[in-house]
């Protein structure tokens, strides 16, 4: 087990200064473990919303959680959304001595409802799988291969690896799903899913992509919401500039977690990762990934043009621009593309990871940077 030491302290700082602390993430992400490591040294009250005696204690919810000090924590939320009401009731009160975190897998009603019940009250604190942060350096080619979920990283073997993501995937499907409300049939959600693996790091196109499944757009884009609000897939917008260039204005699709996303297109381990097609996508969008956990910038976009410059990811942090480009190459150079993405973006300074061991300058403002050392980039302390 990993002592995931930066979201301790994120919940730490969230639950002193709110009332009601919203830990969100995909199931099986160790929402649970972390809050049990929390609470490890503190007055607390655990209530797993899923189990029946935790059910039948908050019978009358008020009641029983108006009479508790310290911190009170509900797990699976989701499961009685009607809570939330208490909850605000509750924290208003001027005798309140509780503090509640709540855990929930993400879901658009459960934002929903945290945001609208419970507004000015509630910070939201995102929860992926392990990051580098937290598996080390060294792990790298691990954590890309079997992704970022505690059980599907830290399996006895890749076998063991690969049962768990395809038990996952199944579970996803045939029960999560259907719990948040949505009725869509799992097969079509499957086939969905992995066509969307053969789109990872390209931009969306719903028509494309409803031709080739025999439905409509509108159906198609409410597929990729589902799968973007429960943790699944990011969407990354693009950045907009008034340029004369003709510019890219969709958005690119990435999954989240590179594990699901070698099940999904038949990947089992890094040998056949390595010959696949994909492998430089793959790369993109586990880079990506690491990169937003390390530095959890406040807006991130991708650019592109018509033309055929891009940036994979523009960065705002302070009132500047940054700029990174994901090369899966031993030696990365300075590209057209990058050059255009500096002068016209008037970006502050571009970094190119890549998954060699050392850094290096290709220009005065373009750094070659090692992905294993994504924790050290020089952003993260400006």
């Amino acid at each position: 087990m990993l002592l995931r030491k930066d979201h301790l302290e994120r919940l730490e700082t969230a639950t002193r200064r709110s009332p009601v602390t919203a830990l969100l993430g995909p199931r099986q992400c160790g929402k649970t473990t972390l809050a049990r490591q929390f609470i490890e040294d503190k007055t607390a009250t655990f209530f797993d919303l899923e189990s029946l005696p935790d059910q039948r204690r908050l019978q009358n919810p008020e009641l029983v959680l108006g009479a508790l000090e310290g911190l009170v924590i509900l797990d699976e939320i989701q499961t009685l959304p009607e809570l939330f009401q208490v909850l605000r009731v509750l924290v208003d009160r001027p005798e309140n001595k509780a503090r509640f975190l709540v855990l929930g897998s993400a879901s658009p009603a459960l934002v929903k409802n945290a945001s609208e019940t419970l507004a000015g009250r509630v910070e939201f604190v995102e929860l992926s799988g392990f990051s580098l942060s937290e598996t080390g350096a060294d792990t790298w080619r691990q954590l890309w291969v079997r992704g970022g979920f505690p059980r599907s990283f830290l399996a006895e073997s890749e076998e063991d690896s690969l049962a768990w993501r395809e038990g996952f995937i199944r579970t996803f499907l045939e029960r999560d799903i259907p719990q948040l409300g949505i009725s869509i049939p799992a097969a079509a959600m499957r086939r969905f899913w992995t066509m969307l693996a053969h789109y990872h790091g390209q931009t969306w196109n719903a028509a494309e992509l409803s031709r080739s499944m025999g439905l409509s757009d509108k159906t198609v884009r409410s597929y990729l919401d589902i799968l973007t609000s429960t943790f699944m897939v990011r969407q990354l917008q693009p950045w907009y500039e008034n340029i004369s260039k003709r510019q890219v204005k969709a958005p690119k699709v990435y999954f989240r977690d590179s594990g699901l996303l070698h099940s999904l297109l038949d990947i089992h381990d890094q040998h056949t990762l390595l010959g696949n097609p994909k492998v430089g996508s793959s790369w993109e969008g586990f880079a990506l990934e690491q990169i937003l956990q390390a530095l959890r910038p406040s807006q991130a976009y991708y650019w592109g043009t018509y033309g055929g410059a891009e940036l994979d990811l523009i960065i705002i942090h302070s009132g500047k621009r940054y700029g990174v480009e994901v090369k899966f190459n031993e030696a990365p150079r300075m590209t057209p593309s990058m050059r255009t993405a500096l002068q016209i973006l008037d970006l502050e300074h571009l970094w190119v990871l890549y998954p060699g061991q050392h850094e290096y300058p290709v220009s005065e403002r373009i750094t070659v940077w090692p992905l294993a050392r994504v924790m050290e980039l020089p952003l993260r302390n400006q």
